[in-house]
């Protein structure tokens, strides 16, 4: 069975909330661009909270058949990228995701957020 973009993106949102990434925001890039269909934003406390949230999405969706095509940032981990060509994971530390602002960036795109059972 194949998995729709809109559902991967959906996924690694609720994969990052697993390792308590917080912020999570999924931005609906279709009809805006051609980079990817999905944006998945989230941020992490420190580097190593970011890697442990990059290395359960690429487990979690490596078991469900979806290898990532590209992965860059991994060495620094202010900003994790994780390609899966029709959705991006971006893995912020909180002053990184302030300074490139994406949201910003793509502020025409419909969002969606991500939140743990316990704040909706």
């Amino acid at each position: 069975m194949e998995i729709t973009p809109r559902r991967l993106a959906l996924f690694a949102g609720k994969l990052a909330l697993d390792k308590k990434a917080f912020n999570i925001k999924i931005l609906d890039l279709r009809k805006l661009s051609n980079v990817a269909d999905f944006f998945v934003i989230c941020s992490a406390e420190v580097e190593l909270h970011a890697k442990a949230i990059a290395d359960h999405i690429i487990e979690s969706l490596t078991k469900k058949g979806v290898k990532v095509w590209h992965n860059e940032g991994y060495e620094a981990s202010r900003w994790i990228l994780l390609d899966y060509v029709d959705v991006v994971v971006h893995i912020f530390l909180k002053e990184t995701r302030e300074f490139y602002g994406l949201e910003r960036l793509w502020g025409d795109a419909p969002l969606k957020e991500i939140l743990d059972k316990k704040e909706s």
